[in-house]
């Protein structure tokens, strides 16, 4: 049962360093509802709202208010206050302002009969429920979960306020979208990104009962580097007391253990003498931290990890990475990265930034799991941006040396619905070999012999993607890549969702994460070539299902 709240004339209100101006506020509120539901007005004047919990401020955040009609409801979860009052303050609204009279208190999500259901959501990658999501956070496993923490503004459709949201899954397919993980500490000092760890032997001390910690990093703006920790498996966090444990001008910690020097080391973004850096620093307890080394030319959100080289165990080859997803490859020997190839290109595509790998995988996986920020926007949807599909990293042996590969994670055949298949067959120009096959969400793919000249065309809901045999180039809207064909043949495999394809070109030694520009109208497929006719080994369609059935809309 839905419980309105009227607010009532007040008497002048002053934000700190606002002025003071006539606005509304609340009487005193008795929480007793999960959650307070916010109208939003895309392009609205912002409001700095207070919610104020037994006369402190527990939250404090900026939202585009609506006066009328709101484009969507944002949610804020009561649930750490739950049976307390409080008192809701709003800094800029004009005395006749009737905004607030339209805030709702219950426990439910206002309008989430439609939640996963949007026009626009993607059906088999993760997005929040509400409000914008960037960078992905805090990839970790424990217990049978793989958490997704990232950044987010539970409040508004872009950019801000920036929280650290939270879901987990079992498959890295179907997510649970959890609270909130990480609060601003106050306005203005907000909650960047970061990383997580299991501390299995309690080295920093945080244990307090049966289960492992989870300690995460984050960028706290106002303070510096961050750690805070869970003893229930993530589900609440506390922060350490002796924050921040590192103070530079920087940002976005990676936490990873080093075993051959039983430590800790954060590799994080640095910024010194007009440069931009990956600095690393160890700690024995994930407290205190001391200052190793730095490597120049990386932005943002670093990554560090060691793999083998064609599956070899005892041929193995560390990567530092960051944003952009640019990497190189060399040795680490704990406290330094030393750099054996350039700077090498990462992902090919328009719609990809600040990924980061799974933390915690078990021994007997071995996977080098990632996920991206899917930089996609959805005009007139409650929510905005989503993740790439996690992919499994390789390093694999290219006559130019060892290359980075990405490919889904095998998971993925858990979505796989209506399979269609075709082998051995010579296609023809001016025949679609796909004719008749309908539908919004697909895992495609193809091998077949490259000749001397000619195209081939995958072209899916009115968007192409194009192999030019004589230029041996992948074309995908904005982009073109090279991609030479192995052996003689060229592997394809495309995710269709509804804002996006992830293009996936030898078995992932060319990785193009798109955004979608589809014909809306139109959910065919077509596979035809130009010049010869075009031998083919195997076409294979998999129509896949939405991860999104109904019953997770109020978890």
């Amino acid at each position: 049962m839905r419980k309105s709240i009227f607010f009532t004339l007040c008497a002048l209100i002053s934000f700190c360093g606002l002025g003071t101006v006539a606005a509304p506020a609340t009487p005193e509120l008795q929480l007793d509802k999960r959650f307070l539901n916010l109208p939003v007005k895309n392009k609205a004047p912002k409001q700095r709202l207070k919610l104020l919990v037994e006369g402190q401020v527990a939250r404090e955040f900026e939202i585009e208010l609506a006066e009328r009609d709101p484009d969507f409801w944002a949610f804020l979860d009561l649930s750490a206050f739950r049976g307390k009052r409080a008192i809701l303050q709003a800094d800029k609204l004009p005395a006749d302002s009737r905004a607030l009279e339209a805030i709702e208190l219950s426990d439910q999500i206002k309008d989430a009969r439609n939640l996963y259901q949007e026009a626009l959501r993607p059906q088999f990658h993760f997005s929040s429920r509400r409000g914008w999501n960037n960078d992905p956070n805090g990839l970790v496993f424990y217990q049978g979960e793989y958490h997704l923490f990232y950044q987010h503004n539970p409040y508004g459709w872009e950019w801000g306020n920036m929280h650290w949201g939270h879901a987990v899954s079992p498959d890295l397919v179907h997510w649970t979208e959890l609270p909130i993980a990480l609060y601003p500490r106050q306005f203005g000092d907000w909650v960047f990104s970061g990383s997580a760890v299991v501390d299995r032997a309690n080295t920093a001390g945080f244990q307090t009962g049966k289960e492992a910690p989870l300690v995460a990093a984050y960028t706290s703006t106002g303070r510096g580097e961050c750690i805070a920790y869970s003893n229930d498996r993530g589900r609440t966090w506390a922060e350490f007391s002796g924050n921040p444990v590192v103070r530079h001008e920087g940002r976005d910690p990676r936490l990873l253990w080093h075993g051959p020097t039983k430590r800790w080391v954060m590799a994080v973004y640095d910024e010194l003498d007009g440069k931009r850096w990956i600095a690393f620093h160890t700690s024995a307890d994930l407290k205190q931290w001391r200052l190793e080394s730095r490597i120049e030319g990386f932005y943002e959100c670093p990554d560090l990890f060691e793999l083998p080289v064609d599956g070899k165990r005892r041929e193995k080859l560390w990567v530092l990475t960051a944003a952009s997803s640019e990497y190189r490859l060399g040795t680490f020997d704990g406290r330094q990265f030393t750099p054996q190839t350039p700077m090498l290109p990462g992902h090919r595509g328009n719609a990809f930034y600040a990924a980061q790998t799974y933390s915690d995988i078990p021994a007997r996986d071995r996977r080098r799991i990632q996920i991206g920020w899917g930089q996609i926007a959805t005009p007139g949807m409650p929510f905005n941006q989503m993740m790439t599909f996690p992919c499994e990293l390789t390093l694999r042996s290219t006559p130019s040396g060892p290359r980075l590969c990405f490919q889904p994670v095998k998971e993925l055949q858990r979505l796989h619905a209506t399979r269609r298949t075709q082998s051995r067959m010579n296609l023809a120009p001016g025949t679609n070999a796909l004719v008749g096959i309908r539908g919004e969400l697909f895992d495609l793919r193809a091998q077949f012999a490259v000749g001397a000249t000619g195209e081939v065309r995958f072209v899916v809901r009115g968007m192409p993607v194009i192999y030019d045999a004589a230029k041996q180039e992948l074309a995908c809207a904005d982009r073109r890549n090279p991609l030479a064909p192995v052996n003689g043949k060229v592997r394809l495999q495309i995710l269709a969702d509804r804002t996006s394809l992830e293009i996936f070109g030898n078995d992932g030694l060319l990785y193009m994460p798109m955004a979608g520009k589809f014909t809306p109208e139109d959910h065919t497929l077509a596979l035809t070539v130009t010049g010869l006719p075009v031998r083919f080994d195997s076409i294979e369609v998999n129509e896949l299902r939405s991860i999104w059935p109904m019953k997770e809309v109020q978890r």
